[in-house]
C-alpha cells in the first residue's frame, strides 16, 4: 500500500510535468517493492521525458526481465534504443509487442520508424566513402530526428561538418556530448579535426592526443594525429630555410608538406602561398603566381595571396590582373596601405596603355640626358623616310610612323617636366601636349642641323650612310 501511494502521487507530479519530483517518488515505489514492472515501467516514461534515455533504458528492461508480457515496458525500450539509434534493437522491441499485442499501431509505427533510421544509416555510410558529405550530414539530420540521443549519429554529422568546412557547426555538436561524456573518444577527435583544419595544428595534436588516451585504438585520431605533427614539422622547417636564405631547400619543404593531407586546406593555401613567396625570390614568377592562385582558389578570403599575386602581376608588367587583385583586397580591408598599392597599380595600367616612349628609344626608365640623345640619334637615323626612299610602299609607311615615335619620345624624355608628367602617369593631352601635332622633322632638323647638312647615299644594294654637310 505504502509502495502504491508513492506510485500515484509520481502520476500526479508527471501529469504536471514535474518529472523530476516523478522521478523521486517512482523511486520511492520501487526502493518499497522492487519487483513490481510498472514502478519501472513509470520511472522508464519519466527519464524519458527527461531525455535520460540510457537509464530510462535499464529501466524498461528491469520492467520486461520481471514482466515479459508487459507491452509498455517492451515499447519503452524499443523507444529507447531507437532514441539511443539502436535502431536493430528497437526492432525486436516492437516485433515482441507485435506479438504480444499484433493491432497496437504505435509498435506498428515505430517500427517503420526503425526501418527508416536503419536505411539513412546505410546511404550514409555509402555516401561517406564517396565523399559526399552533404549528403551524409542530410541522413543524419533525419536519422536524429527518431534518434535525438545517438551519439554515433551526431559525431557522422560533426565529422562531416568539419570535412565541408563547417567549423562552428561541428565544434557545437562535438562540445554539446563532451559535457555529457568527457571521455567520448570521438567527440575529442572531432575537436581536433575542426582546429587541425582551421590552421591550429598545435592545439588540434592534443586532442587527438587526449583521444587516443580514450581510445588507443582510434584510427582516424592516430592518422589525424600523425598528418597534423608532420605537417607542423615540415613548415616549420620550409620557415626557417626561408629566414635563412635557403630558398631552393624551403620550395622542397613546402612542396613536401603540400602532399601530406590535400584536405587540410587553411593550411595548404598558406604553404602554397609561402611557396609563391619562395618562387618570386627566386624571380620564378609565373610559378609565384600559379601558387598564389591556387591558395586563393582554396582560401578565397586569403588577403596574404592576393597581396603577393598583386605584386608578382606588377613585376610582370600584368596591370589589369594586378589592379584586379587589389581591389579585392582594398574591398576587404580599406586601410592606407592598400589603397595606395590600388593607386598605384591603376596608374601603370593608365601607363601601360600609352605609348611606351622608353621601348621606342631602347633604352632604360633611369636612362641619363646623353643616353637617350644618343638613343635618339640611333634609331632616328635607322627609321629616317630617306633611308628607306627604295622600299615597297608598305615597308616606307612602316618606317616613317615607327621615325614619327621616335620623334615623338625623344621630345617628351629630353624635357625633364613632360618627362615628369610622363612618368607619373598623366595624360600628356590632357595636359595641352596634343602629340599629332608636332613635325618629327622639324625635331631631326634641330638635332642634326638645318637643311642641306645631311644626306643618305648608298654604299652599294641595300646599305645606306648617313652624311653630314
Amino acid at each position: 500500500r505504502e509502495a502504491e501511494s508513492f506510485k500515484e502521487q509520481g502520476n500526479a507530479y508527471y501529469a504536471e510535468k514535474d518529472y523530476n519530483e516523478a522521478y523521486n517518488y517512482y523511486t520511492k515505489a520501487i526502493d518499497t517493492c522492487p519487483n513490481n514492472a510498472s514502478y519501472y515501467g513509470n520511472r522508464a516514461a519519466t527519464l524519458m521525458m527527461l531525455g535520460r534515455f540510457r537509464e530510462a533504458l535499464g529501466d524498461a528492461q528491469q520492467s520486461v526481465r520481471l514482466d515479459d508480457s508487459f507491452v509498455r515496458g517492451h515499447l519503452r525500450e524499443g523507444k529507447c534504443h531507437l532514441s539511443l539509434g539502436n535502431a536493430m534493437a528497437a526492432s525486436r522491441c516492437f516485433q515482441r509487442v507485435l506479438e504480444l499485442d499484433h493491432k497496437n499501431t504505435q509498435a506498428q509505427q515505430e517500427l517503420k520508424n526503425a526501418s527508416t533510421v536503419l536505411e539513412y544509416e546505410k546511404i550514409a555510410e555509402v555516401d561517406f566513402e564517396k565523399r559526399d558529405f552533404r549528403k551524409v550530414v542530410f541522413c543524419m539530420d533525419r536519422a536524429l530526428e527518431f534518434a535525438p540521443a545517438c551519439h554515433r549519429f551526431k559525431i557522422l554529422k560533426a565529422e562531416c561538418l568539419a570535412l565541408l568546412g563547417r567549423y562552428p557547426e561541428a565544434q557545437s555538436v562535438a562540445s554539446d556530448i563532451l559535457r555529457m561524456d568527457s571521455t567520448n573518444a570521438d567527440a575529442l577527435y572531432v575537436r581536433g579535426l575542426c582546429l587541425y583544419y582551421e590552421d591550429c595544428i598545435e592545439k588540434a595534436v592534443q586532442f587527438f592526443v587526449q583521444a587516443l588516451r580514450m581510445a588507443p585504438d582510434h584510427e582516424k585520431a592516430c592518422l589525424a594525429c600523425r598528418n597534423a605533427k608532420a605537417l607542423k614539422a615540415k613548415k616549420e622547417d620550409g620557415n626557417k630555410a626561408f629566414k635563412e636564405g635557403n630558398y631552393k631547400l624551403a620550395y622542397e619543404l613546402y612542396t613536401e608538406a603540400l602532399g601530406i593531407d590535400p584536405n587540410n586546406i587553411k593550411t595548404n593555401a598558406k604553404l602554397y602561398c609561402n611557396r609563391g613567396t619562395v618562387n618570386s625570390k627566386l624571380r620564378k614568377l609565373e610559378e609565384a603566381i600559379d601558387d598564389c592562385t591556387n591558395a586563393v582558389k582554396l582560401d578565397d578570403t586569403y588577403i596574404k595571396a592576393y597581396l603577393r599575386r598583386a605584386q608578382c602581376y606588377m613585376d610582370t608588367e600584368q596591370y589589369e590582373d594586378a589592379v584586379r587583385d587589389y581591389e579585392k583586397v582594398y574591398q576587404t580591408e580599406k586601410t592606407k596601405e592598400h589603397k595606395q598599392l590600388l593607386k598605384n597599380a591603376q596608374v601603370e595600367l593608365k601607363k601601360s596603355k600609352r605609348k611606351d616612349y622608353y621601348k621606342i628609344l631602347g633604352v632604360d626608365k633611369n636612362a641619363s640626358e646623353d643616353e637617350i640623345k644618343k638613343a635618339y640619334r640611333k634609331r632616328a637615323l635607322m627609321h629616317h623616310p630617306d633611308r628607306h626612299s627604295g622600299a615597297s610602299a608598305e615597308v616606307q609607311k612602316e618606317e616613317e610612323k615607327k621615325f614619327k615615335e621616335v620623334g615623338e619620345a625623344f621630345t617628351i624624355l629630353s624635357d625633364p617636366k613632360k618627362k615628369a608628367r610622363y612618368d607619373s602617369g598623366q595624360d600628356l593631352e590632357e595636359d595641352g601636349l596634343n602629340m599629332g601635332d608636332f613635325d618629327a622633322n622639324n625635331i631631326f632638323k634641330a638635332f642634326f642641323g638645318g637643311p642641306g647638312s645631311f644626306s643618305f647615299e648608298a654604299s652599294g644594294p641595300g646599305n645606306f650612310f648617313f652624311q653630314f654637310g
